[in-house]
């Protein structure tokens, strides 16, 4: 029996009162006890605790009836040694060793609950952390005296959870330089032991909970076993997947210790093709095929099922490059089983998973997990002898792809097919919530990162493929839920579109497919649509500019047609607006002969929400810089003055109405930014990449410096400043107006090079900018008279490239 003479000796009433303070504070609530009653009780116990007697309370509470007292018993201990350490007599600390071992032998022998032993265990790992590190160590091969105190009481089931604790609090601990390297030695001396004692747990003949403790136990001592002790239990987790066990905790523990001897081991990264890769591929060509089957005849996934998933995400993360590097092999891996057979029925069998039938969130969560697979595939492709780098300006020599580049292709068409059924919306009405439709939406996000990965293996096939689908899905009588399911698939992959090299798109903005999208209800289908015109809205320029033969000049204004339709439909608005300002900043040159259908929509603007009015005006001034700058006045004054004259408007009702007039001010000032941003210089436009010194675009810059002295425009920036300036007078502490401006001002003044017929001179702005910062100094503010100050004195980039050296330096 060990010595506890050396802790302190409480009396029976304050023993008494800890009991009674835990029973109150954490036994079952009764109706008479309120929270601030619970609150004080816990921290009346919460001193009682801090104070160094407490040591003392430790085994009478262990030794009480009542398992919450006991708990709380092991709880003192632990906390003790972990916080207050510092404070205890050091020529005790033998002692105290000792004696929490025996306590924890007492509790196993005599049956404590497992959360009461589990506290005990972390005490003692707690302890050896002081007392292991140090020349001589204090606690020497204490993980073996350990288990083998707990072992003399019939524990074997206990020292599982003990190793499992063990592992988690030392590689958790805060350990530094020799401390560290001693402690992990300590694991290390222990590795026969784990390995002997998970080892006769992991079999049939024990209780269930022991089994998951013992593979509990290897996935905790995972990073701390050399390979060399892994391997040994590989095959013995393989034999565990047996889906005809009637117990399906064994599968389910077993297939999670793969998937951690996969990821986290020392045999990750691919490692063990020969010893962890192949047998697995034997087991899923032989057992795991079968529980695929049967998932997809039952059109269920059960707890096995989606255990299997797992199991085939984790291999497919270990052996990506393996499979990628084997998909045609036929060296033989067992009689009749090459590896090129077992890629294959791998890539079949997650392709499975991929494709479940029903909705992701709605009627299965499997199909998400396989998602990242087909990105590394794609990379592991990459990196074989096959593929040639997509990004090498040199091509390849007029061959035929060989077999593994054809096989990887025939998966990748596969895999866009089932991941375009997998994105389609079912028929209204849904009958989803919120946050299902949130969800399925985040799910077809992802979706569209996987078909940018298969884009990098198929490029032009695959646009092909949509394409053709489209034309052939609206040749008949369409499913509506697939066609925008298929529109959503091309906006997903653009990025890694060549806009120069896609003439597929020409026969998609055609009139026989976007001809005979629906003009009119089918909300998701033609907000879908929009975002793919805005998306692609850059096409018609680079694909003109590209292509031998000229793009025909009816394509532009049919999709111009098509988003000017939606731009009153509430629902649609933000992105018809969107894919008009997009259309019009990147196509201004081919849109400027067509600046009179612009005035029509300018006239229509009462019809459209004001939250998109700056969007519109954006667009119809980015076609207006397209024009000579001469003919740009008259339309520049036509919706410039409308602008300002809402802004004077307002600010002669601030007084009465200032609710209303803000709003409107608000609202004005966005717009106005908007057709800033519009009317500045674009990279698109005739001389937008040309250099400043060229001819050409100091001719372009002198003409907008003549119309600038038109009389109209001088009067219409003039009572634009007044106007900033009245709104400043009367709103420069409003952080949204602040907001407001601030957009504007950064539109609104410019270098000399992108001047526009509106740009507002830096140095009176800036002027109003100190105004406001007089009454209240904002970040804002002080960024925006930043960039003015830097406007007022632009570095002379030309300058200090084209300068000469200077001789001698």
């Amino acid at each position: 029996m060990a010595d506890f003479s050396f802790l302190p000796t409480l009396t029976t009433s304050d023993v008494d009162r800890a009991a009674q303070l835990i029973q109150l504070g954490y036994g079952p609530s009764t109706s008479t006890t309120t929270p601030e009653d619970l609150k004080r009780l816990q921290q009346e116990l919460f001193e009682m605790q801090r104070r160094p007697e407490a040591w003392g309370l430790v085994i009478p509470l262990l030794n009480h009836e009542d398992p919450n007292v006991q708990f709380f018993g092991a709880h003192t201990a632990q906390v003790k040694v972990a916080r207050d350490w510092d404070a205890f007599p050091r020529e005790n600390a033998e002692q105290l060793r000792d004696l929490l071992v025996q306590l924890t032998a007492h509790s196993i022998a005599i049956g404590r609950g497992n959360f009461i032993l589990r506290k005990l265990f972390v005490a003692i790992a707690s302890l050896a952390i002081k007392l292991v590190p140090g020349h001589p160590s204090r606690w020497p091969g204490w993980i073996l005296s350990c288990v083998q105190a707990f072992s003399e009481q019939g524990g074997s089931a206990e020292r599982i959870q003990f190793l499992v604790i063990v592992a988690e609090e030392v590689g958790t601990a805060d350990l530094l330089g020799a401390s560290k390297v001693q402690m992990q030695q300590s694991l290390r001396d222990a590795i026969p032991l784990v390995v002997q004692a998970i080892t006769s747990s992991v079999n049939r003949s024990v209780s269930i909970s022991q089994f998951q403790s013992a593979l509990l136990t290897l996935q905790a001592w995972m990073t701390i076993f050399p390979s060399s002790d892994l391997l040994p239990f590989i095959p013995i987790l393989i034999g565990l997947l047996d889906p005809s066990d009637d117990n399906e905790a064994i599968f389910i523990a077993a297939s999670d210790t793969l998937q951690e001897i996969l990821s986290k081991s020392p045999l990750s990264d691919g490692a063990a093709t020969k010893t962890l890769t192949e047998p697995l591929l034997v087991w899923l060509d032989s057992v795991g095929s079968s529980i695929i089957a049967q998932t997809i005849q039952n059109n269920d996934v059960n707890e096995v099922s989606h255990s299997l998933s797992k199991l085939l995400v984790a291999l497919g993360d270990h052996s990506a490059l393996y499979i990628a590097a084997n998909i045609s092999s036929s060296i033989p891996v067992i009689p009749g089983k090459t590896k090129g057979y077992l890629a294959q029925t791998f890539l079949r069998l997650i392709m499975a998973y991929t494709g479940l039938q029903g909705y992701y969130g709605a009627d299965e969560e499997e199909s998400a997990l396989t998602l990242d697979f087909w990105y590394l595939f794609q990379e592991a492709l990459w990196s074989t002898e096959y593929f040639e780098d997509p990004e090498d300006d040199v091509p390849p020599p007029n061959r035929e792809d060989p077999v593994q580049v054809k096989m990887a292709k025939e998966v990748y068409i596969e895999l866009v097919k089932v991941l375009r059924r997998k994105v389609a919306f079912p028929p209204p009405p849904t009958g989803w919530g919120k946050d299902q439709i949130d969800a399925f939406n985040v799910y077809r996000r992802d979706v569209g990162d996987t078909l940018i990965n298969a884009f990098y293996v198929l490029r032009d096939d695959m646009l092909s493929y949509y394409v053709g689908e489209l034309a052939q899905l609206l040749a008949d009588e369409p499913n509506w839920q697939d066609v925008e399911a298929t529109l959503h698939c091309i906006m997903s992959v653009q990025e890694a579109v060549d806009l120069e090299k896609a003439p597929q798109l020409a026969r998609f903005f055609n009139q026989d497919i976007l001809g005979r999208l629906p003009t009119t209800g089918h909300n998701r289908l033609r907000r879908t649509t929009l975002s793919v015109i805005g998306t692609y809205s850059t096409w018609f320029t680079l694909y003109a500019k590209a292509s031998d033969t000229p793009a025909d000049p009816t394509l532009l204004l049919n999709v111009l047609n098509y988003v000017v339709t939606a731009l009153t439909d509430p629902a649609l608005c933000l992105q018809a607006a969107i894919a008009l300002r997009n259309l019009c900043d990147t196509n201004r040159k081919a849109l400027a002969p067509h600046i009179g259908a612009f005035g029509q929509l300018h006239d229509g603007l009462e019809r459209i929400p004001d939250s998109e009015k700056s969007k519109i005006l954006q667009s119809i001034a980015s076609v207006i810089e397209a024009l000579p700058a001469q003919e740009m006045i008259p339309p520049v004054q036509a919706i410039v003055s409308p602008v300002v004259q809402k802004l004077v408007s307002a600010l002669q009702t601030a007084s009465t109405l200032p609710d209303e007039a803000r709003t409107m001010v608000i609202l004005q000032l966005e717009i106005l930014a908007g057709i800033s941003k519009g009317l500045t210089r674009s990279s698109e436009g005739p001389y937008g990449d040309a250099d400043e010194d060229d001819p050409a675009v100091q001719a372009q810059i002198e003409s907008i410096k003549v119309a600038r002295e038109d009389p109209r425009m001088q009067q219409l920036r003039n009572d634009t400043f007044s106007s900033i300036r009245s709104i400043i007078d009367i709103w420069s502490t409003d952080a949204e107006i602040s907001h407001a401006l601030s957009d504007l001002f950064k539109s609104i003044t410019s270098l000399p090079s992108d001047i526009t017929l509106i740009s507002q001179p830096a140095g009176p702005l800036l002027e109003l900018i100190c105004v406001a910062a007089q009454k209240q100094l904002t970040a804002t503010w002080l960024s925006l008279a930043a960039i003015l100050i830097a406007q007022l004195n632009p570095p002379s980039y030309s300058l200090v490239v084209k300068s000469a050296p200077v001789a001698g330096r």
